[in-house]
């Protein structure tokens, strides 16, 4: 695609708006609902969210993770915990997030602090995996070097003889779940002549869980 008809890409938004009525006094309960919606308008992967960290250098890194648990607290991920985006959350916790629902001209951008989720709940999400996602974190070496794919389905091979068929797979030590306690949450509505509705949500950081919440509009 040459660099004009890259210029030229543009969508007109439905003039379907966000205003202060509808977005409340509490950002989880509008979260919950345009998540809900997300599901319903059968798009693809609609939990799946950008995860930007910070790395040594202060150089941010984004990536995409699957949002899989929401609550008034937190937002929720899994991984492993010997990759980059863990070793980095655990040097500087502060880490931002996007929910991007494209088809319904929406999306959700989130700044937090994350911390490990409890041993019980990495437990019992795990056991809830497909078998083949289970050995599959025991098998990957998630974010080092390797020689190429066919050492990655050795390893995976290992594993599978290592954990057979019939027998429980449990959790990695080094493999579960991230909470992302949100001080700010944006919810973005696309509208006609890029006028898009902006409705922001601020509380203090050193009282993420019982702070009230302050809301703002933004200008697009």
């Amino acid at each position: 695609m040459d660099r004009d008809a890259l210029a030229r890409l543009r969508t007109e938004y439905a003039d379907t708006g966000l205003d202060e009525s509808t977005a409340g006094d509490d950002p989880y309960p509008l979260l919950e609902s345009w998540l809900a919606q997300a599901v319903a308008s059968g798009m693809h992967e609609p939990n799946a969210m950008t995860l930007s960290t910070l790395g040594p250098s202060g150089a941010p890194a984004t990536r995409m993770v699957l949002l899989k648990g929401l609550d008034v607290r937190c937002l929720v991920f899994f991984t492993n915990y010997r990759s980059c985006k863990s070793r980095e959350l655990v040097a500087n916790p502060s880490c931002a997030l996007v929910l991007p629902w494209h088809p319904l001209h929406r999306q959700v951008r989130v700044e937090g602090v994350a911390s490990k989720v409890s041993t019980e709940e990495s437990d019992a999400y795990f056991a809830s995996r497909p078998r083949g996602s289970q050995l599959g974190a025991w098998a990957s070496p998630q974010s080092q070097v390797i020689a190429g794919r066919d050492e990655l389905d050795g390893m995976f091979e290992e594993v599978q003889a290592r954990f057979p068929e019939g027998h429980p797979v449990p959790r990695p030590p080094h493999w579960g779940g991230w909470q992302v306690t949100p001080h700010l949450v944006e919810f973005w509505q696309g509208r006609p002549s890029r006028l898009h509705d902006r409705i922001r949500f601020t509380r203090a950081v050193d009282k993420p869980h019982g702070g009230a919440w302050t809301r703002e509009r933004l200008a697009p």
